[in-house]
């Protein structure tokens, strides 16, 4: 209920006239900020301008109104929506890729689980190593792994592991001389060790034409020990290959681990040392699943020298030293074929007969093994 005003409160005329004053001021000025005001000249250009575009239909919709807020709102709750749809498939998929790693492509943890180094690659080889690689876990390679259980599971696939050293110039070899021999090295390496063709037993053609034919010796003992095989010309010590009547391939991989080295030649030129090993995973060819592996270490020097100075034949190698070692292959047999021994071989007459070695032994020289000898691991 409302207070009736009593009597004795003062009436308007009766306020001071400085409190009236105030009064008449204020409400002046309220009065002439509420007022309309004449637009300036530039605004009514700014004006008859938009009104003109609009006509010519130059604005876009809604230009007066500003942006529609419930459009907004209609691409967030789209978002939102798509987000729903996604979110629960990638959930479940993280999930499960917890559960089990090895569904990501190429099984990023290994075959051991997250934190198992065993088959991250192995930097490149740059020089000689102290020590012979640690031991595997014990696995009987299969032919969908053929390189369980064995250290080569970490080296790199054929070509990709012979890389050469950067060329520099030596002595009064060029830089780009250099280059070329190193280039030729490798082509030498892959047609004697990694092409398919030579490791069916076929001629290693490839790698025969990297050689100075001008070197004739050389060429001559192994175009011998390539047509007729024997112990005193065996084609192994230069090529890689086996019998295609008793084993074949298992997969196109052929591991490979090793490293260049080049320094002044004799001949003006420069010469190349290489030392690789490969490791050749193999099943009978009668169909039995059984899976073998060879490793072959290949220690080899050539030179490129300069033909401006020497009869010799411009991009071709004259080879040096070479030299060889090979670990489960059958003694004694001279056909010009590896004969890798596999889990249930009987052939005792051919067992080996050298010194025990460790062929993925890097660490050791070539020479210390000996011939034919029996190796720890294979």
């Amino acid at each position: 209920m409302s207070e009736k005003p009593s009597d004795d409160q003062p009436s308007a005329s009766e306020l001071p006239d400085d409190v009236w004053e105030q009064f008449t001021r204020d409400t002046e000025r309220d009065i002439r900020a509420s007022a309309p005001k004449e637009p300036s000249a530039r605004a009514r250009m700014v004006t008859e301008r938009l009104r003109r575009q609009e006509e010519r239909g130059e604005l876009p919709p809604g230009w007066r109104t500003g942006p529609d807020p419930l459009a907004a709102n209609r691409r967030a709750g789209r978002r939102r929506k798509l987000w729903a749809v996604l979110g629960v498939p990638v959930a479940a998929a993280v999930a499960l890729v917890a559960l089990k790693p090895s569904l990501l492509p190429g099984d990023p943890f290994g075959p051991d689980g997250p934190g198992d180094a065993a088959a991250s690659p192995l930097p490149a080889e740059t020089a000689a190593p102290t020590a012979p690689p640690g031991g595997s876990p014990p696995r009987t390679p299969t032919l969908d792994e053929p390189f369980a259980g064995s250290p080569a599971l970490r080296w790199a696939d054929g070509a990709a592991g012979i890389v050469p050293p950067e060329a520099k110039a030596v002595g009064p070899a060029s830089k780009d001389r250099v280059a070329q021999a190193l280039e030729l090295t490798k082509r030498l390496l892959v047609g004697a060790n990694l092409d398919p063709r030579t490791l069916r037993g076929a001629r290693p053609e490839a790698a025969l034409a990297v050689l100075d034919p001008r070197q004739p010796k050389l060429l001559d003992d192994l175009n011998t020990a390539l047509r007729s095989p024997s112990e005193r010309n065996d084609p192994l010590t230069m090529f890689s290959r086996f019998d295609p009547d008793e084993t074949r391939p298992v997969g196109d991989v052929v591991k490979t681990r090793g490293r260049m080295t080049f320094e002044q030649g004799s001949h003006a030129g420069v010469v190349v040392h290489a030392d690789y090993t490969f490791v050749y995973p193999v099943t009978r060819a009668d169909g039995r699943p059984e899976v073998a592996r060879t490793i072959v270490r290949r220690v080899i020097d050539v030179e490129l020298p300069d033909p401006t100075r020497y009869r010799v034949t411009p991009g071709r190698l004259s080879v040096k030293k070479y030299d060889e070692e090979i670990g489960n292959s059958a003694c004694d047999v001279h056909d010009g074929y590896l004969h890798p021994r596999f889990p249930s071989s009987d052939d005792r007459d051919r067992e080996p007969t050298g010194p025990t070695i460790d062929p993925y032994d890097r660490s050791r020289g070539i020479d210390d093994g000996g011939p034919c000898g029996t190796v720890t691991r294979t």
